[in-house]
């Protein structure tokens, strides 16, 4: 293998794929990024078993090869190499190494076998749509907060997203996550070919994967989707992940049908006066009351240790006085994620979930269960 490639186009195909290898691994070749040079491009592939990115760069290619070296020491090398520069990778196969030349630098990293690194991507999808970055990073963006860290509810780790026809003249593609103290939920016009596609959950790290591969990238994604693994193809860049083996909870059974109590709320007001009054809570308990009465909403927090705290704001509510508590963190959380300029509190009773939905409407619903107080 022989090629000269930028160092720009080397670094940025090198940081989409090495964010997947871990740094400590018991198996040697998982700490290493595949190389294979063809054509006009140079390819990588990583992999920690669970998640496989493969990335694609152009290159002037001399002479076509494979192997594998430490990915994070190669992206650390090239990334302190100048702007600009013109980078050669040449294979030495006496010695089994990777030999980078740039300028006056040249580093020998040691390889190993292109052979034995590992392939997690094989098996068909029989399931394929496509669906733009905008729409895809928005589902992450207003569920991702609620997926549980939990690791003995494994199959709440993550986001489980599916196609909905309840009406049947809408049919949507749905994206929930819970961590059983709160519940998000978003719905987007089911895109075609979706439709069929089974329930899947999503890893929590595929998950933020994704995400972060959004971030530079616009346009189309593609998406396919089986039984057990998930792919997306964003730009230059083809990530596949496994998907968790269990069964997400009827999640339907938790979002509240009967709150007859509607609140309307300036959002911004609201999550500054959450903000300044819950800096008095206790870290352990974060809890705020919302003391509501017809046009007016008083939040207050009582912590023995640290004082007290209130604050008053004037709201749309025209139904019975009622005291509820809520964990600060969950409605800062929820309320960051509404786009309109009024929150809607949908609220029963105190000792009742409650639902927040965003006056822009833009398909979104979340339930938060209630603390005492």
């Amino acid at each position: 293998m022989r090629l000269v490639i930028e160092r720009g186009e080397l670094l940025r195909a090198l940081g989409h794929v090495t964010s997947v290898v871990e740094r400590r691994t018991t198996i040697p070749i998982l700490s290493n990024v595949l190389l294979k040079a063809s054509g006009s491009a140079l390819a990588f592939k990583a992999t920690d078993l669970e998640r496989e990115v493969i990335e694609e760069a152009p290159a002037s290619v001399e002479q076509t090869g494979s192997l594998t070296v430490p990915a994070h020491l190669l992206h650390d090398i090239v990334r302190k190499l100048p702007d600009g520069a013109q980078v050669q990778l040449v294979r030495d196969s006496e010695n089994d190494r990777l030999t980078l030349s740039a300028g006056s630098s040249r580093f020998a990293l040691q390889s190993l076998p292109a052979e034995d690194f590992p392939d997690i991507a094989i098996g068909e999808l029989p399931h394929t749509f496509a669906i733009s970055a905008g729409d895809l990073k928005r589902l992450i963006d207003k569920t991702r907060f609620a997926i549980s860290t939990e690791e003995t509810r494994y199959y709440l780790n993550g986001i489980y997203l599916h196609t909905s026809a309840a009406d049947p003249d809408h049919p949507v593609l749905r994206a929930v996550a819970t961590d059983g103290h709160r519940l998000a939920q978003i719905d987007l016009p089911m895109p075609d070919g979706a439709d069929g596609m089974p329930g899947v959950i999503i890893p929590r790290k595929t998950v933020h994967e994704v995400h972060r591969l959004l971030e530079a990238s616009g346009g189309s994604v593609t998406v396919g989707v089986s039984e057990a693994k998930i792919r997306f193809e964003i730009g230059t860049v083809t990530l596949t992940s496994k998907l968790i083996d269990g069964t997400f909870p009827d999640y339907a059974r938790v979002i509240p049908q009967g709150n007859d109590k509607e609140l309307k709320v300036s959002n911004a007001e609201f999550m500054s006066a959450v903000d300044r009054v819950s800096t008095i809570a206790s870290e352990r308990g974060r809890a705020v009351k919302l003391a509501v009465s017809p046009d007016k909403l008083v939040l207050s927090v009582n912590n023995p240790e640290g004082g007290s705290a209130t604050e008053e704001l004037g709201v749309e509510y025209t139904s019975d006085n009622l005291e509820i508590g809520f964990n600060a963190r969950y409605l800062l959380d929820i309320a960051g994620q509404l786009e309109g300029e009024e929150a809607r509190f949908l609220l029963s009773d105190p000792g009742s979930p409650a639902m927040v939905r965003d006056s822009s409407g833009d398909g979104a619903l979340y339930v938060v269960m209630p603390m005492r107080v």
